[in-house]
This record gives C-alpha cells, sequence and structure tokens, in this order.
C-alpha cells in the first residue's frame, strides 16, 4: 500500500462538539472542550500517524457573526480551513438551527473536496427527528455524505476515520511521524488554564480573559511555568482573583493537577492578572496574542 497522507479540516458552529470530535478521532487530548460556546479560539492541528498513513486534522473555532476584533480573527480561522482541506468534517448537531450562518454553508457547498456532514449528539434526538435532518442537510449540500454520529459516546467516530482514510489522497507525510501537534508546548499551558477559566467563571468574564505563558523551564523531573492572565476591566480581575485569592488558587490548582498529567512531570505553576483595556478589540494586542499575523 502506498502512503496517504492528508489535511482533514473540521468546521462548524460554536459548542455542536469539534473538540470533543477531533479528541476523540486521535485518542489524545488535543483541543480543550467545554459545554460553553466559543471555547476554541485558534486553529489547532492534531496529526494521526500510521505506517502508511497520516491525517492532518484541524479543529477551527466556531462560526460567528463577528461583534469584535477577536471573533473576526476566530472566522478567519474558519474560513481558511475550507481553501487547504482535502476532506472537510462540517460538524452540526440535532439542536442547533439549520440555517444558522447561511453563507458559511453555501461556501460549503461549492468546495471541491469530499465534504462529510456529521451530525452530532444524536442521543439527544430520536429516529424521526434524525431522519428528518439527515434529509434537509441532504438539501442543503446534496454532494455530502451525511453521517449522524456521537463524539462524546464514540457511536461512528471509528468510521469516521475509516472513510476519512479513503478519501486523503496518496502522498508522502508532511510531517514528522512521531509529531502529534503543530502547537509547542507553551500553547497547551495557556490553554489548559484557560479552559479551567471557562469552567469556574459566569457570564463575560471567560471571554474577556486572554492567558500568556510568560516562562517555561523545564529539566529532568519538573516545569516552571509563569503565566498572565489578562482582562480588559479592573472589576474582572477582582472577579478573577476573588475573595481572599480563593477562585484564583482553585483555577491554579485544577490547571496544575491537569498539566501534571499532560507533561508527565511535577509543575510548578505561578500566575499574575493583569488588565488590557479592551484588548480583543486592540489589532496591537490581538497580534501579541497571535490571532494576527503580519
Amino acid at each position: 500500500m502506498k502512503h496517504k497522507a492528508g489535511f482533514v479540516n473540521i468546521v462548524g458552529n460554536p459548542n455542536v462538539g469539534k473538540s470533543t470530535l477531533m479528541n476523540k478521532l486521535l485518542g489524545e487530548r488535543i483541543s480543550i472542550a467545554t459545554f460553553k460556546a466559543q471555547t476554541t479560539r485558534h486553529r489547532i492541528m492534531g496529526i494521526y500517524n500510521t505506517d502508511d498513513i497520516q491525517i492532518v486534522f484541524s479543529d477551527t473555532p466556531g462560526v460567528v457573526k463577528p461583534n469584535y476584533k477577536l471573533q473576526e480573527s476566530m472566522l478567519q480561522f474558519s474560513q481558511s480551513a475550507l481553501a487547504d482541506a482535502d476532506v472537510l468534517l462540517y460538524v452540526t448537531d440535532v439542536v442547533e438551527k439549520i440555517d444558522k450562518h447561511t453563507d458559511f454553508i453555501d461556501k460549503v457547498a461549492n468546495l471541491d473536496v469530499p465534504v462529510l456532514v456529521l451530525i452530532n449528539k444524536i442521543d439527544l434526538s430520536n429516529q424521526e427527528d434524525l431522519s428528518a435532518l439527515v434529509e434537509n442537510w441532504g438539501t442543503l449540500l446534496p454532494k455530502a455524505e451525511i453521517i449522524p454520529i456521537s463524539a462524546k459516546s464514540n457511536f461512528n467516530v471509528d468510521y469516521i476515520l475509516k472513510r476519512v482514510t479513503e478519501l486523503i489522497p496518496e502522498c508522502p507525510p508532511y510531517y514528522e511521524k512521531d509529531q502529534w501537534t503543530d502547537k509547542p508546548a507553551r500553547f497547551f499551558v495557556s490553554e489548559i488554564v484557560r479552559e479551567k477559566i471557562l469552567l469556574y467563571y459566569d457570564k463575560e468574564i471567560p471571554y474577556a480573559t486572554e492567558v500568556v505563558v510568560e516562562s517555561f523551564k523545564e529539566d529532568k523531573n519538573k516545569i516552571v511555568i509563569s503565566v498572565v492572565i489578562y482582562v480588559e476591566r479592573d472589576s474582572q480581575k477582582g472577579i478573577i482573583i476573588g475573595k481572599q485569592g480563593k477562585a484564583l488558587k482553585k483555577v491554579v490548582t485544577e490547571a496544575r493537577k491537569e498539566l501534571e498529567q499532560f507533561f508527565n512531570k511535577k509543575i510548578f505553576l505561578e500566575t499574575f492578572v493583569k488588565v488590557e483595556k479592551d484588548w480583543r478589540s486592540s489589532d496591537k494586542e490581538l497580534k501579541n496574542f497571535g490571532y494576527q499575523q503580519d
């Protein structure tokens, strides 16, 4: 068998299960996945390797109508995934409205690459409603293959992997076979800390927060990490820290535990909270935080 390799990009609206699906396909926890919309902010690659196959999966932010510049950058990440895919996985679910963001769906319909429409969370539906959804998606995207799935329960995940393997072209690998992502270690530190903020704070706080790794010092037995948590308002800083620092301490404790599992080393995690006024609408800060290119 000749070697096959390809880029398989995962797109869709917020909170439909894109990150959960990619983690299941890879068998690794690459993307943070929470119950909150817009958890994913970057385009994150995870690389699936066997002797004869290399699939470069790409998780993307949920498609949104932008309200500020950060969301504009997130939408650009999603749209860029339409341009360089060998196979596109369009993830929807049984809950969301089928006509949400029809302009993006129209772009998907005009692609010349194989498209798999994955209807996720089927455990929340019934056979009659699911059949109607499959029919409706078939009308919207007539060239696509429609596959009902449950990423959380692993239903049809192996079948997606099988279909993707069949659809990607014969090609040498793009990356070394022992490489499993394109992101550096610092990226996963900031994502894990940000995930805990998403889980433990309400309303606008998680969305006004960015996490930056200031230092990452590793030796044989331990990693010493310093991170800065940026917010947009002084009032948000107070909420992040909490009374007597208890809220921030909870974030640090839970993040440290998960980082120790992720890196399989002792972690020393130091955090600071700073205010960067309206950073989500600042071209300068978005570039500093890696959301915009030159």
